[in-house]
């Protein structure tokens, strides 16, 4: 028998432990890369579905236990129960011209959706600053994903093929990524594609039996970007708006009474609420980065960067989406204790959404905002209001917050991290999340709407009785 010498031995020993090391470190490194840059279509709910059906089941549990033992084992939602949901939906089947057909996707011949339950055949939605108004593409899947089986989701909402057995009727028209992409006339046409699919869903939904009924006052229509729907809202007004504010609608078109504000989709990176950094790992006192000079009620940020500027504590300055702005944001936010939600065009924006889940307290100065799910949320115990006239005089805001002592700020920053995830929109859905908000939100105006209707109807079977005798 050939013995080998101790020190040989030792030495491949210690080669194998460093190349097994090295191999680790490269996998962790891959996975990162493969997360960076959140601006893109891939959800990570849908990332982390595809990444673990890669992987077979005893693989996953020898991993987990070697690498994560600390970790909770992931329950899987139950399927849904339709009895359970709160919200019968049902959906127009328009042709894809007016939804996945305005990101490119091509059926079959009569395929009017795409396969959600297959989530390498769903449609890339742009990224970057478009993402902030794709409320009505997480919609649109999440009712699709309701007939489609083995996806766990949230119940709340539920697709029904009749529309006398529907709470609501819901409009697939896919409005923001239309103004966004079609909004301008090409080439010789006379009017934008944008324009166009206004004018037929204008007269396809007058025509139809479901908007004559009630004069359209149970279709829901998705109209997030402030520049959507700019001709068909005057005709569609008596339909509830899914929107992101009322800064360019009149109130006879929307108001707080019929119409739904839903979140931005926010584009800086979420922060997990077990690494939050903490009030002493925050050394920028107040954040802005954005576009200054803007008209209407956006007019304050120029007024509050002359006023902050030059404060050591604060940063206040120009920025923008391109050149790894959103990159910058993301780092910006998280290391500051207070960020600046000020109105610009309109009076609402993404970046109040972009601090709630960098969990950095928002200050909102903007007086004519409205606020999600704002009748089951209290934004008190998150956010510091400052009217617009106060904000701008010299020094007061300032003082505000460096007023606000580290035990307060714990408790506001400890509130955002329970409520982040109502704005986190996913697909699948999940119980909480931002789409399972808003369809519970769109439940609320419902039950008002038939409340109103019931009200209405209350002498309508005396008056029959009486014209039948």
């Amino acid at each position: 028998m050939i013995s080998i010498p101790e020190k040989r031995v030792f030495s491949s020993r210690l080669l194998s432990f460093l190349l097994g090391i090295s191999m680790f470190f490269l996998l962790i490194s891959s996975s990162l890369l493969f997360r960076i840059g959140d601006n893109s279509f891939v959800p990570k709910s849908i990332y982390n579905l595809i990444v673990d059906s890669s992987v077979s089941n005893e693989s996953k549990s020898i991993t987990c236990k070697e690498m994560c033992p600390k970790s909770k084992p992931i329950k899987p939602l139950p399927s849904c129960n339709p009895n359970q949901a709160i919200l019968k939906v049902f959906m127009y089947d328009l042709p894809p011209d007016f939804h996945f057909g305005l990101l490119g996707w091509i059926g079959k011949q009569n395929q009017i959706w795409p396969n959600v339950g297959n989530f390498t055949e769903i449609p890339r939605y742009p990224g970057g600053l478009n993402l902030q108004h794709s409320i009505e593409y997480w919609l649109t899947l999440d009712l699709l994903s309701s007939k489609t089986q083995n996806i766990p989701r949230s119940c709340s909402a539920i697709l029904v093929h009749n529309s006398t057995q529907a709470d609501i009727i819901f409009v697939p028209f896919f409005s923001s990524l239309s103004y966004n992409r079609h909004s301008k006339i090409q080439g010789i046409e006379q009017n934008s594609t944008n324009d166009i699919l206004q004018e037929k869903l204008v007269e396809y939904l007058k025509g139809r039996d479901e908007w004559k009924r009630f004069g359209g006052k149970d279709h829901l229509i998705m109209a997030h970007h402030p520049n959507s729907m700019l001709l068909a809202r005057w005709k569609l007004g008596s339909a509830m708006f899914l929107l992101a504010d009322f800064g360019r609608y009149s109130n006879e078109i929307a108001n707080i009474d019929k119409d739904v504000i839903a979140p931005y989709r926010h584009v800086v990176r979420s922060i997990d609420a077990n690494n939050s950094p903490s009030f002493e790992k925050r050394p920028i006192l107040v954040y802005f980065q954005g576009a200054i000079y803007r008209k209407d009620g956006g007019v304050i940020r120029q007024e509050l960067y002359y006023l902050m500027k030059d404060e050591k504590d604060v940063h206040f300055t120009f920025g923008s989406a391109i050149g790894g702005g959103v990159r910058k944001a993301s780092t910006g936010m998280s290391a500051s204790k207070f960020c600046l939600n000020i109105a610009g065009d309109t009076p609402s924006s993404n970046r109040l959404f972009d601090a709630i889940v960098s969990h950095c307290v928002p200050v909102i100065i903007s007086d004519e905002i409205e606020l999600p799910y704002e009748d089951v949320l209290d934004y008190s115990k998150i956010s510091i209001f400052v009217p617009a006239s106060k904000a701008c005089k010299k020094g007061y805001l300032l003082k505000l917050l460096r007023g606000i002592k580290k035990e307060k700020w714990t408790e506001m920053w400890e509130n955002l991290k329970q409520i982040a995830p109502h704005f986190e929109y996913e697909y699948p859905s999940k119980p909480g999340d931002a789409v399972d908000m808003i369809w519970k939100a769109v439940s609320r105006k419902v039950s008002r709407l038939h409340y109103k209707s019931h009200r209405k109807n209350r002498y309508n079977m005396s008056q029959q009785f009486l014209n039948a005798h």
